[in-house]
């Protein structure tokens, strides 16, 4: 599994061949293995396969075309509905419709998710990561008709890679990442070294003088993840959590 991951590419194109129900069962028995909060698992996952409802969930995906293309798409949702159900029914109370548990639940779906991304790459599957789930998890929800204390987190597209493969996304060297004892604080001559690779990679070379900025960094900042846009979509976020019940302040 570890040299699956080193290993891992972004498919998003796929041959036009079922993935077997049983198989994706098989991997999501795998998945709910992962670790999660409590062992309370905040968390549901909606299969869809049906060609119209995958149709319904592009147009909410901004139009990304292996939504409708791959056999399968899975909604990883973060769910604190059926705990919050379950101590109904046990006589007790779940105050689960704050901030704190919303991250929880978070937490667990992403897990989750990976566990599951694992499990499938190890069968062969190919799958892509859809982080649009996020940006308009309101109106995915209502597609999904999901109830209160139920926030699409993540999408994942499935199905057996089409040939072929892409090259493997870049990444940052580890010592990028890695902190020893305590976080320290990067200099201007660290952050130079870490992104050199990134920066000196033909595509990005590319895109810069595409898109007729002077850095990699503008390309990100000023058209990729615009400040208006984030600020748009961190609103639409935050009425999508007091619409499913949770508080998000005080």
């Amino acid at each position: 599994m570890i040299t699956k991951m080193i290993e891992r590419r972004t498919i998003r194109k796929y041959r036009q061949e079922e993935v077997p129900e049983s198989l994706v069962e098989e991997l999501l028995r795998v998945a709910v293995r992962a670790s999660n909060t409590g062992n309370m698992q905040l968390y549901s996952v909606i299969e869809t396969r049906d060609e119209a409802e995958k149709a319904r969930l592009q147009e909410a995906h901004f139009g990304q075309p292996m939504v409708t293309e791959a056999p399968v798409v899975l909604t990883f949702c973060a769910d604190a509905n059926r705990f919050t159900q379950w101590a109904r029914e046990g006589k007790a109370e779940a105050g689960f419709g704050n901030l704190q548990m919303f991250i929880a639940a978070t937490i667990d779906t992403c897990l989750f998710a990976e566990a599951f991304a694992e499990a499938a790459e190890e069968k062969g599957l190919g799958l892509c990561y859809l982080g649009t789930t996020a940006y308009n998890a309101g109106e995915i929800g209502r597609i999904l008709e999901v109830p209160q204390l139920v926030v699409p987190i993540v999408t994942i597209t499935l199905g057996y890679p089409a040939e072929p493969l892409p090259e493997r996304s870049d990444r940052l060297p580890l010592e990028a990442v890695i902190h020893k004892g305590m976080y320290h604080d990067y200099t201007p001559e660290d952050i130079r070294k870490y992104y050199h690779e990134k920066e000196s990679l033909e595509e990005s070379r590319y895109f810069v003088e595409l898109n007729h900025k002077e850095t990699l960094a503008q390309v990100y900042t000023d058209l990729r993840y615009p400040k208006a846009n984030n600020e748009r979509y961190s609103a639409l976020l935050m009425e999508t959590l007091r619409e499913q019940g949770f508080t998000i302040n005080g």
